[in-house]
């Protein structure tokens, strides 16, 4: 099978090299990609859990260190509330439900 021939297609920037100018291609700006808010996560304190049960839930659904999440869970102890992290809502969506599984009020709101 055949194809027809297609005469060159002679384009603005050939036709301006041609003629002795410089040719200059302008490029769509690159897309800005905007950070997703942060959501802050916030371990309330309770008088049902263990300190230590507290403690590995931390670590396990938080991914902290046992130092931070030790002193986290003193926070929270002291004050009342503690923040875990900053992260976007979706993963911190997660996290919430993860806590309340295991009977641990964890909280989320837009981060300051």
């Amino acid at each position: 099978m055949q194809f027809p021939a297609v005469p060159p297609i002679r384009s603005s920037v050939q036709a301006s090299q041609s003629e002795g100018s410089t040719a200059t291609v302008e490029l769509p700006a690159p897309p800005v990609r905007k950070p997703m808010p942060g959501w802050a996560v916030l371990l309330h304190n309770d008088d049902v859990n263990d300190f230590a049960f507290v403690t590995r839930s931390v670590i396990e659904f938080a991914r902290l260190p046992h130092p931070d999440a030790v002193a986290r869970t003193i926070e929270a102890h002291q004050s009342g509330v503690s923040m875990l992290l900053v992260t976007h809502r979706e993963r911190a969506e997660l996290i919430q439900d993860q806590f309340q599984t295991r009977g641990l009020t964890v909280t989320i709101e837009p981060a300051r």
